[in-house]
């Protein structure tokens, strides 16, 4: 799978379009923080994020952090942590 970053947005605006152009639907999407060793709860709860579709999520957290790492669960089990996303220069992260 490829991942594709837009830049920029607005500085300290941590919202960021996750678009889905897999061939799957995403079952979990975890987003925390660099300085942490823990991933935080799923943001997706009971929704998914079937192939062709986005959603805006806010990584912010709180913590005054632009760097955070995910951890995506696809419906056939495969997992992908991505490292390093700034969200206050990203608008969007496409998975493909």
């Amino acid at each position: 799978m490829a991942v594709t970053f837009a830049l920029p947005a607005s500085a300290k605006d941590r919202r960021v379009e996750v678009i889905n152009n897999t061939g799957y639907t995403i079952v979990e999407f975890y987003g925390s923080n660099t300085g942490t060793t823990n991933w935080e709860e799923d943001i997706l709860g009971v929704d998914v994020l079937p192939p062709g579709d986005s959603v805006l999520i806010d990584f912010n957290d709180g913590s005054d952090y632009c760097m955070f790492d995910m951890k995506i669960v696809f419906e056939d089990g495969d997992v992908l942590v991505e490292e390093g996303l700034d969200t206050c220069t990203t608008e969007s992260f496409t998975l493909e």
